[in-house]
């Protein structure tokens, strides 16, 4: 499903950037056949200007006609040899009034656009004056209209993999609570049958201490079956002493974990550091950070955990000693299915980072990890 989701999405963006290239290389050729035709209009305006100006020729009616229809949308200015402007062209007159400087600054743009056509001043052969001109309506939407299409395809792609984005994970987001719900379910009846099994045992003499055992296991069986139970649902948060639960979590993994692995917990003077967590979840990403810290040392190292009160959240960190995350993998640590283990199904910091991200509008991040050196997980949590 991912495969087609990457193939449909790349197959889109490549659409896009076509059509997108296409438009743009189309859009510059008529700009550019656009400008020519206006500065042709432009030449032929001088030339009947000229024509017109000049006492020793009679003005045609080709050159009037020309004055008068063959520029109604091309702004320009003309100035003599001093850049004293004496004539302008489909300007904005209100402004011309209203502005002082409306036709300097205009004059300033022209000549930023397109060099001048010049012409001696018949009546004064002395005098070359120059026109400048600016771009028509027309020629400005061709220009600008390959951006605003590169804005509309982008705005469209973003809603697009936004919208199948948002499908996918709340289709996930199903999945994963009906796997959880269903397997709490499937472990409740065998659990209750178990729980009637030790309480048989107990009452038989000499069997004190295999039921006690059993408790423990069947026990440890019922908080899973609680833990997965409470996926998918709104669990209820408490105000709970952080340090305690940790320091149960790792009571809990050091019996069983090997001699050459040392824990430690810093809380930095405090006994106690309040935050609003549920406490089986919790326990479980606790869990799971400590099982996968100690995978990653296969057998000796330190684990070193750190829990600090601020302001308005409560940090904790979960150092090891052990192999460190490649650069390649750190993106794809929390994705549901990755695992570097040879057994496992790379659920358990998927759910963890769940569990910390949704339910407790908290944060499950590497903070920092090294090659061979280490890793450190993060969580905030509110207080």
């Amino acid at each position: 499903m991912l495969t087609q989701f990457f193939n449909w999405r790349t197959g889109l963006a490549v659409i896009a950037i076509a059509i997108v290239t296409g438009t743009i290389f189309y859009s510059n050729f008529m700009a550019k056949k656009i400008a020519m035709e206006e500065r042709q209009k432009i030449e032929q305006w001088v030339e009947a200007v000229k024509d017109i100006s000049n006492p020793n020729v009679s003005p045609t009616n080709l050159s009037s006609k020309i004055l008068v229809e063959n520029n109604k949308d091309i702004p320009m200015l003309a100035v003599n040899e001093r850049d004293s402007i004496f004539e302008s062209n489909n300007l904005d007159s209100v402004r011309i009034k209203k502005e002082p400087q409306y036709l300097a600054n205009k004059l300033k743009e022209f000549k930023r656009l397109h060099p001048p056509i010049n012409w001696i001043n018949p009546v004064d052969t002395l005098q070359t004056n120059s026109l400048y001109y600016g771009e028509s309506s027309l020629l400005k939407e061709v220009r600008y209209y390959p951006l605003i299409q590169l804005f509309i395809v982008a705005l469209f792609i973003v809603i697009t993999l936004l919208a199948i984005t948002t499908r996918n994970k709340s289709t996930q987001n199903q999945v994963w609570a009906g796997m959880a719900k269903e397997t709490a379910h499937q472990l409740g009846t065998p659990l209750s049958s178990l729980q009637g099994w030790v309480e048989l045992l107990k009452d038989q003499p000499g069997n004190e201490k295999i039921a006690t055992e059993m408790f423990k296991d069947v026990d440890r069986l019922k908080l899973v079956s609680d833990r997965f139970g409470k996926i998918g649902s709104t669990p209820q948060l408490e105000e709970m002493n952080v340090i305690e639960q940790v320091e149960n979590m790792i009571a809990y993994i050091k019996r069983r974990s090997p001699d050459k692995i040392n824990f430690g917990i810093n809380s930095f003077g405090d006994a106690a550091i309040y935050a609003k967590i549920n406490a089986p979840l919790f326990d479980w990403v606790i869990e799971n950070l400590l099982k996968n810290a100690l995978d990653a040392m296969e057998g000796k190292g330190a684990i070193n955990i750190t829990i600090k009160k601020e302001i308005t959240q409560v940090i904790i960190d979960v150092t090891d000693t052990g192999k460190g995350i490649s650069k390649q993998h750190l993106s794809n640590v929390f994705k549901p299915g990755f695992t570097t283990k040879k057994r496992g199904w790379g659920l358990g910091l998927s759910l963890s980072k769940r569990i910390i991200d949704q339910y407790h509008k908290g944060e499950l991040f590497v903070k920092n990890s090294e090659t061979g050196k280490g890793t450190t997980f993060r969580i905030l949590l509110k207080k």
